[in-house]
């Protein structure tokens, strides 16, 4: 069996982590070289860099903090945020990153995913789902950073991302994203089902025990922000609160 992976996030905007909630209201969280060497040192298995203003910015990727966050760090690194062709991707590999994420971009040529794949492999390429639940009671994607809602079914459209060639699926919730009232459980039950590749859960984890529901709920690993940024709790003991729940997880 795999084991769940533990994954902190940083968010970043004009080289510094943010946090907000429902990716508006951004605070700043610290520096980004400084928490990913204190994140790998306290037990994380990977780490997710966006930079969340690049796409609403009509820019790329900021390359020079990736670089400097791939000195310090030996695990993989997943970066996301502005990548809109081939050309970025391999800037962003090139700076360090081991997997490269794509939201926006993809959802306005879902061929991307295809060519990403084709290009680096579909262990290399992630799609971010940012989701909003619908008054019909399903999921639409949402894209620029939370602010445009397409009229695309969330469910469905992970299931198309897979064929076109994506190897894992990084699941945010938006209703749920910084409102620490844990993740959208239901939401994960859906996209677990319909799809055979590695889900990851984001969007309103508070404690250890929301992770462990993101697990039972599908899950292959489990990302979080707040609860890292803000000292309350490392990598390292949420991962030994899952062995205790019975997860295998690596300590």
């Amino acid at each position: 069996m795999l084991t769940t992976r533990v994954i902190p996030c940083l968010d970043i905007r004009n080289g510094r982590i943010v946090k907000g909630v429902q990716f508006q209201n951004l605070r700043d969280a610290g520096d980004p070289v400084t928490q990913a060497a204190h994140y790998q040192a306290t037990g994380a298995d990977e780490l997710v860099l966006l930079d969340v203003s690049a796409t609403t910015e009509g820019r790329a990727n900021a390359v020079e903090t990736v670089a400097a966050v791939r000195k310090v760090l030996a695990i993989p690194l997943t970066v996301g945020g502005g990548l809109g062709n081939i050309a970025d991707a391999e800037r962003l590999l090139a700076a360090g990153a081991d997997k490269v994420s794509v939201n926006s971009a993809a959802v306005a040529d879902p061929l991307l995913l295809q060519r990403l794949s084709q290009r680096f492999g579909a262990q290399c390429t992630v799609l971010a789902l940012d989701a909003a639940r619908t008054a019909a009671g399903g999921w639409q994607v949402v894209v620029h950073a939370g602010r445009k809602r397409v009229d695309l079914d969330a469910v469905q459209w992970a299931r198309q991302a897979e064929a076109l060639g994506a190897g894992e699926i990084l699941l945010t919730s938006w209703d749920q994203d910084g409102t620490r009232s844990g993740y959208d459980l239901e939401l994960l039950r859906a996209i677990c089902s319909a799809v055979g590749v590695p889900v990851i859960a984001s969007g309103g984890a508070a404690h250890a025990d929301h992770l462990v529901q993101a697990v039972a709920a599908g899950a292959d690993a489990v990302l979080a922000a707040s609860i890292f940024h803000d000292g309350q709790m490392t990598a390292q003991d949420v991962k030994l609160f899952m062995r205790s729940k019975g997860l295998l997880v690596r300590c």
